[in-house]
């Protein structure tokens, strides 16, 4: 499998700023009505679905993908400076993810860096990113842009937007009621999750990804970085976007109203981020 091969497999995780990002599973911080960003309430649908089946397929499909980026040279060594400094802004935003979903306080975090020319990053279920020296190098992002992009794919995996989306399709094509009641949540999650070719493909909608750039947002903030880092992160993606669109940016496309939500939100996390800064 050569290198543009796996990057296209790996995509299909997917995000449009995305990827695949569902996993948590289950008990969200009920107290939202607090500083930073209001998202609303997590979605029922992803109880349908199993998070420990969910992120124990999505740690298989991490490791294979990390072991063919090795075989093609493509993984990021260890002492590599980008990997270290990835790892180093992992550090700092991880603990502010668990008033999000406390199952992140469980989750094996790990971040990598495959060698690609995509402009693109990710973050599987159970905290399992990727980073790819496109988006680093063609953007040349900067630590404060570089939480924003980790801090929104983080977000799909906190909010169970992957769950979310499965639950969602089993019940509109059988009904939730009779799923419930039949199959029960395990026989379910059994049935979506297969052989892991739903989590592959699944599609996250504008409001995930709305949901996911507000919390990444603030989980950037409370981490002392600068929060208004996400603007110049989404006026680089927009020029990136006049040629042939990113793959990062293949369904949802940065646009003028996304960026004026972050402008909108920013009030709510200048005051997180200053506080966090100062120490």
């Amino acid at each position: 499998m050569s290198t543009a091969d796996l990057s296209k497999r790996a995509w299909m995780h997917r995000c449009a700023f995305c990827v695949a990002g569902a996993a948590a599973g289950g008990v969200f911080t009920s107290a939202l009505a607090r500083e930073g960003v209001d998202v609303g309430k997590e979605s029922a649908f992803a109880k349908l679905v199993p998070a420990g089946q969910v992120e124990q397929q999505a740690a298989q499909q991490y490791q294979q993908l990390l072991a063919q980026a090795a075989e093609q040279k493509a993984l990021g060594p260890e002492n590599h400076p980008q990997v270290q400094r990835l790892r180093s802004i992992a550090q700092r935003i991880i603990p502010n993810s668990y008033s999000w979903n406390d199952r992140a306080r469980t989750w094996k975090w790990e971040v990598n860096l495959i060698g690609s020319n995509q402009i693109n990053a990710w973050c599987m279920p159970g905290g399992k990113i990727a980073f790819y020296t496109g988006i680093l190098n063609a953007l040349k992002l900067n630590e404060d842009e570089i939480a924003a992009v980790m801090g929104h794919e983080m977000a799909h995996a906190l909010r169970e937007h992957a769950r979310e989306r499965m639950g969602k399709s089993a019940a509109t094509s059988i009904g939730a009621n009779v799923l419930s009641q039949v199959l029960g949540a395990g026989a379910l999650g059994q049935q979506l999750i297969g052989g892991g070719a739903q989590l592959l493909t699944l599609k996250f909608s504008r409001e995930d990804e709305s949901e996911a750039d507000l919390v990444g947002l603030e989980l950037a903030a409370r981490s002392a970085y600068n929060p208004e880092a996400g603007l110049s992160l989404w006026q680089k993606m927009s020029a990136a976007n006049k040629g042939a669109p990113p793959q990062w940016l293949s369904t949802h496309p940065a646009s003028s109203s996304r960026i004026a939500d972050i402008q909108k939100n920013l009030p709510h996390v200048i005051p997180l981020y200053e506080r966090a800064k100062a120490g």
